[in-house]
């Protein structure tokens, strides 16, 4: 088991002063079997009249918060520590031939109810011919559905090159596969797309990756990002997380945050200004600083 603080800070300043901010996070891990989080809290500067957490429909961790002090600096921050394991994988349930895990197709199989949700378009994520086309290279009849979709993962890391200046946050399934290019959230989409129209449930995950510094480095504090990723249905209740962004299951570098259809679902913070400025500028910063082994 791994031990991470981490920090995702926020910053928005304006022009002119704010009179009423309400905002929406996705800045709490979950709880789950491989991931434990410890003394995890969200801070809001100025002070908020108004600050909850609740569950959303998938059992992330929201927080809600509304300022209405006047201000033109609005800092948002999520910290605290987690201590993560690798994700068990059922070798049984990634054995499975593929065609058996579609629960819109085979809606009596185990679990099916509850990762239909995940086999259907979303807004961001709609059923796109061409990725259809482009996954049925790696779902070839009975091939066992771990086999497949990790080959999908190797062909997407290997076919489409990391820019972030090819896409931006709205761009679509159509245009990152023309451009064979794009960030972690581009090739989440459409891997999520492309298992879709073959009828597979998979969901987007939000979270961070601990990177490590070059050899001979110091790690660069708040250098670290934002990320994305996918998790495929095996089957009853299990899920095979996998990166095609570095072309790796998920392991315990990964701090998972929210899952959803798509990134419409787990922003890290979305909401609503009152304001007369014309002008705004947003800045963020990530750390996810290894604190060593934990302690059982």
């Amino acid at each position: 088991m791994t031990r991470y603080r981490v920090e995702h800070r926020t910053t928005y300043t304006y022009d002119d002063d704010v009179t009423d901010s309400l905002g929406i996070g996705h800045l709490v891990p979950r709880e789950l079997p491989w991931q434990q989080v410890r003394g995890y809290d969200v801070v809001v500067t100025p002070e908020p009249g108004d600050l909850s957490r609740d569950a959303d429909y998938y059992g992330n961790t929201v927080t809600y918060f509304q300022v209405t002090t006047p201000h033109d600096e609005l800092v948002v921050v999520g910290s605290g520590e987690v201590e993560v394991v690798p994700p068990a994988v059922d070798e049984d349930a990634a054995a499975r031939p593929w065609e058996s895990v579609r629960p819109l197709i085979a809606p009596s199989a185990p679990g099916a109810w509850r990762a239909t949700d995940f086999a259907l378009p979303s807004a961001a994520v709609p059923v796109h011919a061409g990725a259809r086309d482009y996954a049925a290279d790696s779902l070839l009849p009975g091939r066992a559905v771990g086999e497949a979709v990790t080959d999908l993962m190797h062909r997407i890391h290997a076919d489409f090159d990391y820019d972030p200046a090819a896409t931006t946050v709205t761009s679509t399934v159509s245009e990152i596969l023309a451009k064979r290019a794009g960030v972690c959230q581009d090739f989440a989409h459409f891997t999520l797309s492309a298992l879709r129209a073959h009828g597979l449930a998979a969901r987007y995950v939000s979270g961070y990756l601990a990177t490590e510094p070059p050899p001979g480095k110091e790690r660069v504090v708040g250098a670290d990002a934002s990320h994305a990723w996918v998790a495929v249905w095996l089957g009853g209740d299990e899920w095979l997380a996998l990166d095609p962004t570095n072309d790796q299951w998920q392991n315990d570098r990964y701090v998972t945050l929210a899952w959803g259809r798509d990134y419409g679902d787990v922003p890290p913070l979305k909401g609503v200004i009152f304001t007369e400025a014309k002008t705004s500028r947003l800045t963020v910063s990530v750390d996810v600083a290894p604190l060593g082994p934990a302690v059982l």
